[in-house]
């Protein structure tokens, strides 16, 4: 990400803060939280928009931890934390809550981010105990609320990261349920932030913020600036084809590749594992340790290609993703956008490629659309085809052993089946 000329050294924060800034290694502040904290550390309620990798994350929780030094006087009551963070995903909740650590790391807060998937009993006590900051995820939040495990009463500010996400995952509802349940926006703090301010995501603003400042780091450009973005019009037959031929000339170190299935993620998976490439894909339905484990891999570089639907597309923190290819091209123009932003952060650069078939080109015009701009597009010569390749090798399903000798089934009895006796005809006297 590109800084902005505002050091954080300018800026009025406790001296803890600033060792955690130091800490992380932040010495100016990003465009995004230069416009944020002039307004946020006055306490007004903000709406921004901004993509990841902008130093967002890190915004909002500076501004949490200089509230809650401030106010030392207020002091957690009960079971509520001091500030309430929402989060779309899982894995978001766990960048959150690994960037707090961080950046607190000379304060004495208390800090717990709660999610599914895992340690469900070990979450529920430590949150039982009180926390000073709680991140998590709508559903194990509203669990947790609902067994009264924690309240809202005494929250002091709130986030919603990632607003529009909440929208297309379906967790509005969850979401304003538990808005309703916080102090009155005139007695806390609250801050949005979403890739997009559409008119749904301000309704909910205006619905339980106290007059939001609306912010935005570029109007212009929605995408990072050092993605370079090409496209190819290929057929369903020669995806394959132009993908292996593109991972052997771009010889990425870590590639991130997005399809829209599950399905396809386990095929493209078994095939690029056959053919050389050792790869792992994360869905919807891989467990949250497993899910973590092939994060960690990926991130230390351990896992150079990482498969993934759009599950993965948000909430990734992962530094040095050389290339994101669209083996499919995402239905959803704002996936497009959120898909690429996992290349060129922290100021890098990156590659985005996308394969247009017959099937999902039909998003292209949106994307490009949303994007205000055309996607540069190439021909893919005939040598970039890769002719000959190992065919992605059949899943092994466990068989049912047949009933043999020993088996539980060999030592049933089995009944032969009686026959229904008729009854007998009557005889008819002549």
């Amino acid at each position: 990400m590109q800084n902005s000329d505002v050091p954080f050294s300018s800026l009025d924060l406790p001296e803890p803060i600033l060792q955690g800034i130091e800490a992380a290694g932040f010495t100016h502040c990003t465009p995004i939280q230069a416009k944020v904290f002039p307004l946020a550390l006055e306490g007004r309620d903000i709406a921004a928009k901004a993509q990841t990798g902008t130093g967002k994350t890190a915004a909002f929780l500076i501004t949490i931890l200089t509230r809650l030094l401030r106010n030392k006087s207020k002091k957690r009551t009960g079971s509520s934390p001091r500030a309430f963070i929402v989060a779309p995903t899982r894995e978001l909740a766990v960048q959150i809550y690994e960037e707090a650590k961080l950046l607190g790391q000379g304060t004495e807060f208390s800090m717990l981010a709660v999610y599914g998937g895992v340690d469900y009993q070990k979450q529920r006590e430590r949150l039982k105990l009180g926390i000073d900051i709680l991140v998590g995820t709508p559903g194990r939040l509203i669990d947790y609320y609902k067994q009264r495990v924690f309240n809202l009463k005494g929250v002091e500010i709130v986030v919603i990261d990632e607003a529009d996400r909440m929208f297309d995952m379906g967790f509005i509802k969850d979401l304003r349920y538990m808005m309703r349940r916080l102090p009155h926006y005139t007695k806390r703090q609250s801050m949005l932030f979403s890739a997009t301010l559409s008119y749904r995501v301000m309704e909910l603003g205006y619905e339980h913020m106290n007059l939001p400042v609306k912010l935005s780091v570029s109007e212009e450009k929605i995408t990072a600036e050092k993605v370079e973005q090409v496209l190819y019009h290929v057929g369903k037959e020669e995806k394959v084809p132009l993908l292996l031929g593109l991972l052997k000339r771009e010889g990425g170190e870590r590639v991130l590749l997005f399809v829209n299935t599950k399905v396809v993620a386990d095929r493209i998976t078994r095939l690029l594992n056959a053919n050389g490439y050792k790869t792992r894909a994360i869905t919807g339905d891989i467990p949250q340790a497993t899910r973590l484990n092939i994060l960690e891999s990926f991130k230390k570089g351990t896992l150079p290609i990482l498969v993934a639907t759009d599950v993965a597309s948000r909430g990734l923190h992962i530094e040095g993703v050389t290339h994101v290819i669209n083996y499919d091209l995402p239905q959803d123009p704002e996936d497009y956008v959120h898909r690429i932003g996992r290349t060129a952060r922290a100021g890098a650069s990156g590659k985005a490629i996308s394969l247009a078939c017959e099937t999902y080109v039909y998003s292209l015009e949106e994307i490009e659309r949303l994007l205000g701009d055309r996607i540069p597009t190439e021909i893919p010569e005939e040598e970039l085809l890769v002719k000959e390749y190992q065919a992605a090798p059949h899943r092994k399903h466990k068989r049912r052993s047949a009933p043999g000798k020993g088996s539980k089934h060999s030592q049933q009895k089995r009944h032969p089946r009686r026959r229904r006796r008729r009854p007998p005809e009557k005889s008819s006297r002549s």
